[in-house]
């Protein structure tokens, strides 16, 4: 199922196609993705602006070791992405300078957030300045994030989400390629700040992105299982505006 060009629909389509999006997200992750002890929950507000998917571990006990994953399948090994952002030596300690603050739930603490990008996030000067504030503050929290953009860069993004993330972290900037301007971006805040970016085009297949839970142990979220499950259940009015040639229509 390849990537559909949201643009050509209006944001309410998009956000009928967004809301049961996440929900697939959440059940996947939930349906044994997700290792003993993790468990996640869609648009709660932590302390700042909502969310789209939680990852949070219960609270109960220390922090789980590295390696007990209660038999589900969790990588160490550096994520393999089109592109790798790090910062350099000595911008590691002005990316940690602010005060941690441990966020929690009252069902357990947060160690990610899923965000999937819409409209409304970066049409405005205004939304997309919350929206990188809401990704810095989590990543200074030390809560891992990845976000999903299936929207080009706008006026107010014009080097994309991932850019605009960055950009406050360390001089390399990141530009997606032309002829790949969406993006996904995978953000591991402990030990060593990193992004791991993925850029596609409208057409193209969802690769599976790393979602960070604790220090190097990750999970691959099925992006592309997930959007073609929600593809599934979509109206056939809503698939046939975007399916439908534009000059067909």
């Amino acid at each position: 199922m390849p990537m559909h060009d949201w643009t050509r629909v209006k944001a309410e389509t998009y956000h009928n196609f967004h809301f049961r999006w996440v929900a697939a997200i959440m059940d996947r992750l939930n349906a044994g993705l997700l290792p003993a002890g993790f468990f996640a929950m869609a648009e709660q507000i932590i302390g700042g602006p909502e969310t789209d998917v939680l990852t949070l571990q219960t609270g109960a006990g220390p922090k789980r070791p590295a390696g007990a994953n209660g038999g589900i399948s969790v990588a160490t090994a550096k994520p393999k992405t089109r592109f790798v952002l790090t910062l350099p030596t000595d911008k590691e300690k002005y990316a940690r300078k602010a005060n941690r603050i441990a966020i929690h739930h009252e069902l357990g603490e947060v160690v990610a957030v899923i965000e999937v990008v819409s409209p409304g996030n970066k049409d405005r000067k205004h939304p997309l300045h919350t929206f990188v504030n809401k990704a810095l503050d989590l990543l200074a929290q030390s809560v891992n994030l990845l976000v999903v953009d299936p929207f080009p860069p706008s006026r107010h993004d014009p080097q994309g989400i991932p850019a605009a993330i960055w950009q406050e972290f360390a001089d390399n900037a990141f530009v997606p390629p032309p002829d790949k301007p969406l993006t996904l971006s995978a953000y591991q805040a402990e030990p060593t700040l990193a992004a791991y970016v993925e850029t596609i085009a409208a057409g193209d297949r969802l690769p599976d992105m790393p979602l960070f839970l604790c220090g190097d142990e990750y999970i691959l979220v099925p992006l592309e299982e997930t959007y073609q499950t929600t593809w599934n259940v979509l109206p056939v009015e809503l698939r046939n505006l975007l399916e439908t040639p534009p000059t067909a229509r």
